[in-house]
């Protein structure tokens, strides 16, 4: 059974803490028919929305409806929710490459939760830190998983390519420091690495191909049999301490294409990686690297310093290459028994290299060839990143043109809070769904009572879910399973009736939403709650139970399971631990337009904004902008999709290319488009003016806000200006003044992070063969003038109509009309009411005269 915890006299299940064990449960369907696979996959969440999970076995595969088949499905379990990961059509079984990072994403207590709840990642962790033990003098344990107390939770590493691109993690714990000191972070990496891959293996998932990135290669190296595991721990261990000893040296990452990089270079510098297109990495002394810094600076490169103490794979490690060699022909080196990409090559290795004890001397020294070795994966279905973060997964959409669907983290980022379990058996399904070859022989495996209701001890329930398999079994139609599935819901909401509190708390939620149907599990943020109703909720509850609810808990107790234990233990005057961001990260909520339009979103109030800015007061059209039937329309910014529903509706015949870089958002305008049967074309890229990689940061609570160039005091200055422009139309002043708190404002903008692909929107516009664009729209939070100046000259002429939301620092807005103007277009420039007092404007640009 999963944990319990008593709070101030209550049994509810109480929100997990890090330190307390879940027990997790991966449900992978599969059936002949969708039909009986939905009706599968409620009754799962049915009965375990409602009742902890008592299966010891963490992950099962299950049958509906017979013997297996080409539909595949998937339910997470745990914590006291059940998440469904989606549902498929398998086409047959693909295999799985592995990818293994290197140093730079990797965290204090990484693996903490795998190495708790799995037996396979526990043993093997064990067996490589007694191995290491003499090589190190300590037990490397002690160093990735120290003490609760003392290891920040999500900590942030010391080298990543966050700081690399620019973004600041703070100053690092003891903790943090002991694990980024080079002699213990490359055998601390490649310890969680194998066990992680030991982990996936007896999951059945495994590698027909690898690639490591640095360190990462040892482990690819370590699993072909090319290095048996006390010898390649001996080299890891000792290849850190030879480096520990060498000078110390500075890196840069450069955007520029290899060949500018090189041309660039003074006689100690060297070329230490070669990432993409235009990202690569310079190595050499601190003042060598200085001097580059400051001479790309003038020509207005972008580069950014790397936080590290060593120039890794440059000419500053040649003083210990030649003891590499020594070291390696003491071991045993055999070919490879499964093929990985080699990064001295960026091709797969060969039998002579792998077996040349002079090959890791010269992978010391020499650049890691990552982007050329990622083409080699571009033939693989699907791509499992094995080890801390997820750069890796960014870095390789482009082999697979931005499907991410293809490409798998199988740990969280260092940001994220989020058990490292359930985001390893969430990589799993997904891999399940996308038709991974898993050795289903070596899953549990048995048939699923598809209606299922809350408690299976209850005779009631037991019996409706006999019926609703017989009724299933006798119809597959989909009007009948929709009906069995409502009648199993009514059962279970019988046999596992909420409390009292509970009950009146509904009724709060039901008068401040306006919406009678209220799920137990889903966030009241996600079900259409804003932080101006988050205020009128905390008023009602202290009138209705006497209890201060303050904003922060109401983000942080967010379901109406969790709020009504949160308030029974206010009364009976307990205090509250806090259980985390209430951010689930797949938003439930659906929202009716006042327009009789439904979307999936993630706010309510920045929806109905949106929505009346461009349906209700049609800003747009008001300024000169018309679609004509048949426009093709460029959307950059998609967010959830209004605008592509706007056009959509708009005109006929409307095809949409559509942008969007943060995967939650980018899943709520997939659905959106996918239900109201737009023709769109989507990626999950940026928009900038050249290929590269960036850090975006996301508001889950205030999407509209999330930036490729954040500035939180920025944000919250115009959220409190909107707010009060906001205020003079809302006659509850005590709400509105409540709602622009600091405290809210915090948890307003509590953010997520994501490394997002960026690409120039006239390689896209070649790429897709656009001959005309009717409408561009631009909205990306201080990108604008990177989007424009990725539009090349001759796309110009394209474009008939532009509509953006720019920011106008020093003057901008008035430069980008002039540059407007330059290039034909009648531009007007306004600022809404409700944004007068930020820096935020409205550009609209119509070719020709009007």
């Amino acid at each position: 059974m999963s944990p319990r915890t008593t709070i101030a006299g209550t049994d509810e299940e109480a929100a997990p803490r890090p330190s307390e064990p879940v027990l997790w449960h991966l449900a992978l369907l599969s059936g002949p028919d969708g039909t009986a696979l939905a009706a599968g996959q409620t009754g799962l969440k049915a009965r375990h929305a409602r009742t902890p999970v008592a299966e010891d076995v963490p992950v099962r595969i299950r049958t509906v409806g017979g013997a297996g088949g080409g539909h595949r499905g998937a339910v997470l379990t745990g914590g006291g929710v059940a998440t469904e990961i989606g549902a498929k059509e398998a086409t047959g079984t693909e295999p799985v490459a592995f990818m293994f990072p290197g140093l730079g994403d990797h965290y204090v207590g990484m693996g903490r939760d795998l190495y708790r709840d799995f037996a396979v990642f526990r043993e093997a962790v064990d067996s490589c830190a007694e191995a290491l033990t003499g090589e190190l003098g300590l037990d490397i344990r002690e160093v990735v998983f120290p003490d609760a107390d003392e290891a920040p939770p999500a900590a942030a590493p010391a080298f990543d390519l966050r700081r690399m691109l620019g973004r600041d993690t703070g100053p690092q714990s003891g903790n943090e420091r002991r694990l980024n000191a080079t002699r213990l972070a490359q055998p601390a990496l490649f310890v969680v690495e194998y066990a992680l891959a030991r982990l996936w293996e007896s999951w059945g998932v495994r590698p027909s191909l690898m690639i490591g990135y640095s360190l990462g290669e040892y482990v690819a190296a370590t699993l072909a049999g090319v290095l048996g595991l006390p010898d390649a721990l001996t080299l890891v261990a000792r290849r850190a301490a030879l480096i520990d000893e060498l000078p110390e040296g500075a890196m840069l990452a450069v955007m520029l294409p290899e060949r500018e990089v090189v041309r660039l270079l003074g006689e100690n510098m060297s070329l230490s990686a070669v990432n993409g297109p235009e990202f690569c990495v310079a190595a050499g002394p601190v003042a060598a690297v200085e001097a580059l810094e400051d001479a790309l600076r003038e020509r207005g490169v972008v580069c950014r310093r790397v936080q590290t103490t060593h120039a890794f794979h440059s000419s500053m490690m040649e003083p210990v290459a030649e003891r590499m060699t020594e070291l390696a022909r003491t071991l045993t080196l055999n070919p490879p028994g499964i093929p990985y990409i080699s990064n001295v090559t960026g091709e797969p290795i060969t039998e002579e290299q792998a077996t040349d004890p002079g090959y890791w001397a010269r992978h010391l020294v020499s650049p890691v060839r990552f982007a050329a070795g990622l083409r080699h994966l571009a033939a693989a279905p699907l791509l499992l990143e094995a080890g801390p973060g997820q750069s890796l997964s960014s870095m390789a959409t482009v082999v697979h043109g931005g499907d991410a669907g293809t490409v798998v983290a199988s740990m969280r980022h260092p940001l994220e809070r989020r058990s490292d379990s359930a985001v390893a058996l969430k990589a799993l399904g997904r891999l399940w769904l996308a038709g991974a070859a898993l050795d289903r022989d070596g899953l549990p495996a048995d048939e699923l009572d598809i209606a299922a209701a809350a408690d299976d001890a209850a005779d009631d329930a037991a019996t409706v879910a006999r019926q609703a398999d017989a009724t299933v079994a006798r119809q597959a139609d989909a009007t009948v399973a929709r009906q069995v599935d409502a009648t199993v819901a009514r059962q279970a909401d019988a046999v596992a009736a909420p409390g009292a509190v509970e009950r009146e708390l509904s009724g709060l939620w039901a008068k401040v939403l306006k919406n009678e149907q209220l799920p137990r599990d889903v966030s009241f943020f996600e079900a259409g709650g804003n932080s101006l109703l988050a205020t009128r909720l905390a008023l009602r509850v202290e009138r209705a139970f006497g209890v201060e609810l303050t904003l922060r808990q109401v983000y942080e107790w967010s379901t109406l399971a969790r709020m009504a234990v949160a308030v029974e233990t206010l009364r009976a005057g307990g205090e509250l631990d806090a259980p985390g961001s209430s951010h689930t990260g797949t938003s439930s909520a659906r929202f009716r337009l006042p327009n009789g339009l439904t979307v999936w979103h993630q706010n309510e109030a920045e929806t109905r904004h949106f929505y009346e800015d461009i349906f209700d007061h049609r800003t747009y059209a008001r300024n000169g902008i018309t679609l004509p039937d048949g426009a093709t329309v460029v959307d950059v910014g998609g967010n959830i999709g209004l605008f592509t529903l706007f056009s959509h509706y708009e005109a006929k015949d409307v095809r949409v290319f559509a942008f969007e870089p943060a995967p939650p958002t980018f899943e709520l305008l997939s659905r959106n488009v996918a239900e109201h049967g737009v023709n769109a074309t989507l990626f999950d890229i940026g928009v900038s003016d050249r290929e590269s990689r960036a850090t975006f940061t996301f508001y889950p609570r205030s999407s509209g806000m999330s930036s490729f160039h954040p500035d939180e005091a920025e944000e919250k200055h115009n959220l409190r200006t909107i707010i009060a422009n906001q205020r003079k139309e809302d006659v509850d002043t005590e709400v509105a003044g409540l709602a622009a708190d600091a405290e809210l404002l915090d948890v307003r903008f509590e953010a997520i992070e994501f490394t997002a692909r960026l690409r120039p929107l006239s390689a896209v516009i070649r790429e897709q063969g656009i001959e005309r664009i009717d409408l561009i729209k631009i909205d990306v939070q201080k990108s604008e003038r990177q989007v424009i100046d990725g539009i090349a000259d001759e796309d110009w002429a394209k474009i008939q109509q532009m509509v953006l939301e720019a920011h106008d620092a020093d003057g901008e807005v008035a430069r980008l009309v002039e540059l407007l103007e330059g290039h034909g277009f009648t531009v007007t420039a306004e600022q809404d009411e409700t944004y007068v007092g930020t820096d935020i404007h409205n550009i609209y640009a119509v070719r020709g005269a009007h």
